[in-house]
């Protein structure tokens, strides 16, 4: 495992570590489109949701070391990313949460922690909140549940860095690799419209969650995590220091950690 990747120039050139070798592997049929997943070890089940636009490789840091602690790691490609494929409707998140769901059921898995990354982050929430007796709890990093959450969008050499280790890794892994600036203007249209939580909505939830935000976070504004962490019941803030919306890349070993023992918690 490397010890920090802040500026993301390991990201952009090699991508994150390579996935072990799967337990078991292979796609759903769900809703009009293949889903791929790949699930490893053994022991109380967590599946990993990466963000908008990414894939489920993007975890390929956090995946040993769940592992190394006895837990079994699911990984998923969500709907259109990766090597899952789409149909034409637009992009919804509660689509993806039942996908995931989906793939639990695949798995034989009653119950898993969720743990969430930006879009990710919002799909396990939201399964959460439909499916509560499906979840033991949602570490919840670096997402909105409203539009108001989120910051004016300025670009980076960082964010560059990452849009071009996505565009490559979309070419690489799709059923359909010439179609990525459709996929990222359909993903965009997705975030600008969802989701639309009220705080009654959130007061609402019966899992155990954990807000996470990087101190440096480009796109989730402080004053909503801390909203969420109010709304919620007894969530708990978790903010990370040095490190922007891209934390499990930049501090791999720090992130993972927090991972941990949010799951020894619950």
């Amino acid at each position: 495992m490397i010890e920090t990747d802040d500026e993301l120039a390991t990201f952009e050139a090699k991508g994150a570590a390579p996935l072990p070798t799967a337990a078991r592997a292979g796609f759903v049929e769900n809703d009009g489109a293949r889903i791929w997943y790949e699930s490893y070890g053994s022991g109380p089940a967590v599946i990993l949701l990466h963000g908008g636009l990414g894939n489920a490789g993007n975890w390929g840091y956090q995946v040993p070391a769940l592992v190394a602690a006895d837990r079994q790691v699911v990984v998923i490609d969500s709907r259109g990313h990766g090597r899952s494929t789409r149909d034409p409707r637009p992009f919804h998140y509660a689509q993806m949460a039942d996908d995931a769901l989906a793939v639990m059921d695949r798995l034989a898995l009653a119950k898993a922690a969720l743990v969430g990354w930006s879009d990710g982050a919002c799909t396990a929430l939201i399964l959460a909140d439909k499916r509560p007796e499906r979840v033991s709890g949602v570490f919840f990093f670096a997402c909105n549940m409203d539009p108001s959450g989120t910051l004016e969008f300025k670009p980076t050499p960082m964010i560059d860095r990452c849009f071009s280790r996505h565009r490559k890794d979309y070419q690489a892994l799709s059923a359909t690799p010439d179609a990525f600036d459709g996929f990222v203007a359909d993903v965009s249209k997705m975030m600008a419209s969802e989701p639309n939580y009220t705080a009654a909505d959130l007061a609402g939830m019966k899992v155990p969650v954990a807000v996470v935000l990087g101190e440096n976070d480009e796109f989730i504004k402080r004053e909503h995590a801390d909203y969420l962490a109010r709304s919620i019941p007894d969530a708990e803030l978790i903010l990370l220091p040095e490190v922007s919306h891209f934390a499990p890349l930049q501090r791999p070993e720090h992130f993972s950690r927090e991972v941990l023992a949010f799951l020894d918690r619950l």
